[in-house]
C-alpha cells in the first residue's frame, strides 16, 4: 500500500522573498507538489511570486508540479464552501499518491489564511505540518521602525470594519486594519474623530519594491494595504 503524502502549509510572509523562514525555504527546495491559490485565472498569485526565486533554484524545477486553484474573492459562503471542498479533494488526490504537498499562503498560516480552509478539511485524514510566516502587520511596524504593542498593551486585528468597531476603539491600545482597501471615508472619519490621542499610519505593499508608508489613511488603497492605529493614552 502506498504511504500517503504529507500536507505542509507554508506562510510565505508579507512580500520579500528574504523574509521566508529557513524551514519554509528548505521545504520548497524539495517538495514535489506546490499548491498556490490565486483570486482569478488571469492573475498571478502574490504568494507564488514570493517563492518563485526559491523554486527556480531547484534542479528539477521543470518537473515540479505547480497547481494554481482559483479562490475567488467573493462573500457567498455556500459557493466558497464548494470551492474549499474541491481544492481539498484535489490536494487529497496528490496525498493519496504518496506525494507531499506544500500549500503556500501570504503572511502567516494561522491568520486569515486560505490554507486554514483546506487544513480543517484534511485534518485527521493525513499528516499535516504547518510552518508559520511573518505577518503583514508585524512587517508594517518594522518598516516604520515602531513597536506594535508594549508592556500590557492590547492588540486587536480587524479584518473588516462593522458595528463592533466602537468597542474596539474604546478598549484596544493598538488596532490593525487588515485589507484596508475596504475602508470607507465615513468609517475613517469616525476613527479619526475618536477622542483618544492616536497615531495612524498605513503601509502599502509592505516589504515589496513598491512599498509606501503613509501618515494617516491611504487614499490610493491598493489591495495590499494595512493601516495601524496606535493610541497614546
Amino acid at each position: 500500500m502506498t504511504k500517503k503524502g504529507k500536507l505542509i502549509g507554508i506562510g510565505v510572509g508579507p512580500g520579500d522573498t528574504e523574509l521566508l523562514t529557513l524551514k519554509a525555504a528548505n521545504v520548497l527546495k524539495t517538495v514535489p507538489v506546490v499548491f498556490s491559490p490565486k483570486s482569478a485565472k488571469e492573475k498571478e498569485s502574490i504568494a507564488l511570486s514570493i517563492v518563485r526565486p526559491i523554486l527556480k533554484e531547484r534542479k528539477d524545477y521543470k518537473r515540479l508540479m505547480l497547481v494554481e486553484p482559483i479562490f475567488p474573492m467573493i462573500e457567498d459562503k455556500e459557493e466558497l464552501e464548494k470551492i474549499w471542498d474541491s481544492a481539498s479533494e484535489m490536494i487529497a488526490q496528490y496525498l493519496n499518491s504518496g506525494r507531499d504537498v506544500a500549500f503556500i499562503t501570504l503572511g502567516d498560516t494561522s491568520i486569515f489564511s486560505t490554507y486554514s480552509y483546506v487544513q480543517k478539511r484534511l485534518k485527521g485524514r493525513y499528516e499535516i505540518e504547518t510552518i508559520p510566516g511573518i505577518t503583514s502587520f508585524t512587517a508594517c511596524a518594522a518598516a516604520r521602525n515602531e513597536a506594535l504593542v508594549e508592556q500590557n498593551d492590547i492588540l486587536t486585528v480587524v479584518p473588516k470594519i462593522d458595528d463592533r468597531l466602537e468597542n474596539v476603539l474604546d478598549y484596544s491600545d493598538s488596532i490593525v486594519l487588515m485589507k484596508a482597501s475596504r475602508n470607507t471615508s465615513e468609517l475613517e472619519s469616525k476613527i479619526e474623530e475618536k477622542n483618544r490621542p492616536k497615531d495612524i499610519y498605513s503601509v502599502q505593499n509592505c516589504t515589496r519594491e513598491n512599498e509606501k508608508i503613509i501618515e494617516g489613511f491611504s487614499n490610493e488603497k491598493p489591495y495590499l494595504t494595512t493601516t495601524i492605529i496606535k493610541f497614546d493614552d
